[in-house]
Order: structure tokens, then sequence, then C-alpha cells
């Protein structure tokens, strides 16, 4: 299997949506398919990590471990509302509404 382009049609991929090369989030811009987005409460959040862990998008900012203060990327993030499923803590609501402001360039590593 081999890499697909960003811009490769259904047709040209393999069958059941086998994805050959991992960590290819990076290159696909999905924001526009949003019709909500996540508001996460940062008083409440325990920095768990699980919201990034679960992001099938690569949306979710993080910088030394924590999320606190970061945001979502407003391209990455489709609205699919799996951040907010997965909080323990319930920090992290869908809001209606698919533009937000982006929290603005990725966090540096550290």
């Amino acid at each position: 299997m081999s890499h697909y382009p960003p811009d490769a049609k259904w047709h040209e991929m393999e069958r059941g949506g086998i994805i050959p090369q991992a960590g290819n989030a990076e290159e696909y811009h999905v924001g526009g398919w949003r019709n909500e987005h996540p508001v996460r409460d940062d008083e409440s959040c325990i920095d768990c990590l699980f919201c990034w862990v679960y992001c099938p998008d690569n949306a979710v900012y993080v910088k030394d471990e924590s999320v606190k203060g970061l945001g979502f990327s407003a391209e990455h993030c489709k609205g699919c509302g799996i951040c907010a499923q997965v909080c323990p803590k319930d920090c992290i609501t869908m809001v209606p509404g698919g533009d937000f402001e982006d929290a603005g360039d990725e966090p540096e590593e550290a």
C-alpha cells in the first residue's frame, strides 16, 4: 500500500477505509464539515488528555502534557463530538455553530 495524496478520490483508495500511513490527519482540513464545535471548561478539566488521545483529526492542542487554555484547531475539528463523549469530567460540551475562533498555531514542542 502506498501513501495517498490529500486529493485522492474514493476509488483510488483501498477497500474498507484502510489508511496505510499513520499520523496523516495534519494533511487534511476537515473543519468545513462541522455544524457544532467543542468548548472546554478549563476549571473542571483534569488534564487526563482523553480528548487528545481519542480525537481522530489531531484537533486538540496540547503543550507540556496539558490542554488547558489551548483550545481546538478550527481547521481540523470536524465537530464529531468524540472529545466530549470521552471526557470523564464532562467539561467539554458541543455547541451549535460551525465557526469558532481557532486557538491559534499549535503549540511548539517543549
